[in-house]
């Protein structure tokens, strides 16, 4: 007869950013403590910006063991953090344990993804970017969703080294909150799912993160205010229109036909322009939430006259708003910055053409602000910038 006694061994902690006020009860019930535990700590967290139980002086002392006994707050190794001249902060951060395996990132209609792991340097290996953008009205976090990305597109950073594994809602969440702790920054305005990885191929982590930002007990930012960004594949847009939270989809064009666009993302041999603005009007009907489209401009590639007058088209079709991004150099791709006049002339044509269009600043040149650089950079042992 087998006598062996089951394992007693240390609980494995809970991460803290993922839990919910009703986890956080449920938590309190059974560990013998008040329900009202979870407010409390959920005041600590989001409003105060508290991580350490046991600085959390109106818990009891046996509440802050249990807190530390229970739970995790932080999980990455901040790496790098970088200052620009204009005051954009960038931050590398390494996550010392695995992240979700690769193979759950499956959107429908693109490629099964495969992990990859990176190089070991002497500190997690597993590395993601998040970003403090700063303006006279606002405070905008830029975050990662995955390590490396799927996508691979020829002009982007992050995809260097391919995709290895999904972000969780908790790692996501930690860093809007180490981006509010940076000096000098404080509350957070809005957020952008704009750095590294496919935020749609890691839906489920995504939504749960989104729900913590907006939630009263969160980070309480409006869903209007909070921003996802997609290189687009129908299926995984038509998905996201079921998300109850009104917040804002960015389609991530940068070429106006399907020629172009498959020389510099490789998911676009997937979909065409046509099937995305389809999945696009079927957004706006669902949502009511008009599409903004990003367009990168690459220097001699997708910055002529006649490519603004299809973007245009494509545009208007949407009552789409339209982002010029002005690309920034990545060591190593043969991508090159548009000259400005070009970028004002691309302009002035979708605006002649009743487009509302803007020309985003370059933010954080000079500490590689773009998706992927900073990353880059230290695992390809190129010096950091700045």
């Amino acid at each position: 007869m087998n006598t062996a006694q089951p394992s007693t061994g240390p609980r494995q902690p809970r991460e803290f950013l993922a839990q919910t006020p009703e986890s956080l009860e449920a938590w309190a019930t059974e560990s013998d403590l008040p329900r009202f535990v979870a407010s409390q700590l959920l005041k600590w967290v989001y409003e105060r910006g508290v991580t350490d139980p046991a600085s959390m002086t109106d818990l009891s002392k046996r509440g802050r063991a249990a807190v530390a006994r229970d739970f995790r707050f932080m999980h990455a190794v901040p790496l790098v953090s970088q200052l620009a001249t204009d005051g954009t902060r960038k931050v590398l951060l390494g996550w010392p344990e695995e992240t979700s395996a690769a193979e759950s990132c499956a959107v429908d209609g693109a490629p099964a993804a495969t992990t990859l792991p990176l190089p070991t340097l002497g500190a997690p290996a597993r590395r993601t970017e998040c970003v403090m953008i700063p303006t006279d009205d606002r405070k905008t976090a830029c975050v990662s969703s995955q390590v490396g990305c799927p996508v691979g597109c020829r002009f982007c950073a992050s995809g260097i080294g391919g995709l290895e594994g999904n972000l969780s809602a908790a790692q996501i969440l930690e860093q809007v909150h180490r981006l509010r702790l940076e000096p000098d920054i404080g509350r957070i305005s809005h957020v952008v799912f704009m750095g590294m990885g496919e935020p749609l191929a890691n839906l489920p982590a995504v939504t749960h993160a989104i729900r913590t930002l907006n939630a009263p007990w969160g980070f309480g930012i409006s869903a209007r205010r909070i921003t996802v960004s997609t290189v687009g594949l129908p299926a995984a847009i038509r998905k996201f229109c079921e998300f109850e939270l009104p917040v804002t989809l960015a389609l991530s064009l940068h070429a106006p036909n399907d020629h172009l666009r498959r020389e510099i993302i490789p998911w676009a041999q997937y979909s065409t322009v046509a099937e995305l603005l389809d999945a696009c009007d079927e957004w706006f009907r669902r949502t009511g939430r008009e599409i903004t489209l990003e367009y990168i401009m690459l220097g001699g590639f997708n910055d002529r006259a006649e490519h603004a007058e299809e973007l245009a088209s494509l545009a208007r079709r949407l009552r789409a708003n339209v982002n010029l991004i002005r690309y920034n150099e990545v060591d190593g791709l043969p991508y090159q910055r548009p000259r400005s006049e070009d970028v004002h002339r691309f302009q002035e044509v979708l605006r002649e053409r009743r487009v509302n269009a803007h020309i985003r600043a370059s933010r954080g040149r000079d500490i590689a602000a773009a998706c992927g650089q900073l990353r880059h950079q230290s695992v390809s042992g190129l010096p950091a910038a700045g």
